[in-house]
């Protein structure tokens, strides 16, 4: 896995902060994976987008 640096608004940390908190997830990084990975599937993967050279 490689490490990347966002930038998130506050909300944003808030909402990740409960999710981990509920136990919903382990860890930012962890909910924050699942959404990658959930928005490549619903915009690139299904939908059949080359990959960028």
């Amino acid at each position: 896995m490689k490490l990347i640096s966002v930038k998130l608004p506050e909300k944003y940390l808030e909402g990740l902060d409960t999710l981990v908190r509920i136990g919903v997830y382990p860890s930012r990084s962890e909910a924050i994976r699942v959404a990658v990975r959930d928005l490549l599937k619903r915009e690139v993967w299904e939908k059949g987008v080359p990959p960028s050279s």
